[in-house]
């Protein structure tokens, strides 16, 4: 729990709304904790709320050892990843030590952030299309080229999309650090002006072992050449085979930039985690929402 030594100051963007709205935008991690039930003497009323990060909070749920408890609630949902939403209990008198002694119910909603990180390597035509096509999504995304002044200005102006970033790989150094500065569980595409840069990326990216996939524009003729030059470079056929060329969900044969970017980005969905195996009963147990809301409810 936190201490008065170690707490959290309010950020200067106090108000709970304004945070949420830009860390949403941002997709970064955050909590929104609302107090959805109160009895007895409470220092806010249901329906207040406050935003948590994990260096900063937003707004207030009332102040004092309470709060203190809230955020440490959230900060530890942030930490194991929670995607679930939960119900926490604050009996003042009792948990929270104060002599109030009302008691409160929380909602704890945990968002974790970015689901997906595009690595994008060419700022082509259907470069341009795809991140269009992903800026409402919440991924973050790098975007790569070795050419000056490839990026189209809209990319570059002050509206665009705060998950995505440009980055200039003039040179062979460039390249493999960009490689190398990954995320693990990454989807890289590769789609640059030059089959021969396209093929150097490839060999990079499969030395890697920890990217969640990969994929290459261009025809099966050319992913025939790619398959023996890689072998040649030492990869294993099976690592060679997880390549995804070409690339686009199956039956999607559309040649223009904007259709090819669509069956790219369907393909990436199919790609995503499986949530098949889910049961039933996700997020608040129905018996914590019948305690607080009533057996009929």
């Amino acid at each position: 729990m936190p201490t008065p030594d170690d707490r959290s100051v309010p950020a200067p963007e106090s108000s709970w709304h304004a945070a949420l709205h830009r860390l949403q935008e941002n997709a970064e991690p955050h909590v929104l904790a609302t107090l959805v039930g109160a009895a007895g003497s409470t220092p806010r009323e249901p329906g207040t709320k406050m935003v948590i990060t994990s260096k900063a909070i937003f707004d207030t749920l009332g102040g004092g050892t309470f709060e203190y408890q809230v955020i440490a609630a959230a900060r530890e949902a942030l930490a194991r990843g929670d995607k679930a939403p939960a119900l926490e209990a604050f009996p003042l008198g009792g948990r929270s030590g104060q002599c109030c002694g009302g008691y409160l119910h929380v909602l704890i909603e945990p968002f974790s952030g970015a689901e997906r990180h595009i690595a994008l390597f060419g700022a082509g035509h259907v470069g341009q299309a795809l991140v269009g096509l992903m800026a409402p999504l919440p991924w973050h995304l790098d975007w790569f080229d070795s050419r000056q002044d490839a990026f189209p200005a809209w990319a570059a102006d002050a509206s665009a999309s705060p998950r995505l970033r440009l980055h200039q790989t003039d040179g062979e150094p460039a390249t493999a650090a960009a490689v190398a500065g990954l995320p693990a569980g990454a989807d890289a595409l590769v789609m640059t002006h030059d089959h021969g840069e396209d093929l150097a990326l490839i060999d990079a990216l499969l030395g890697r072992n920890d990217l969640a996939s990969i994929g290459l524009i261009g025809s099966s003729s050319k992913w025939a050449s790619f398959k023996r030059r890689l072998a040649e470079a030492g990869h294993e056929p099976n690592a060679i085979e997880s390549v995804r060329c070409p690339i686009g969900i199956d039956g999607a044969n559309g040649k223009r930039p904007y259709e090819i970017a669509l069956a790219v980005v369907a393909e990436l969905m199919t790609l995503g985690p499986d949530l098949s195996a889910e049961t039933d009963r996700r997020g608040i147990a129905p018996e914590a929402l019948r305690d607080v809301f009533g057996k009929d409810h």
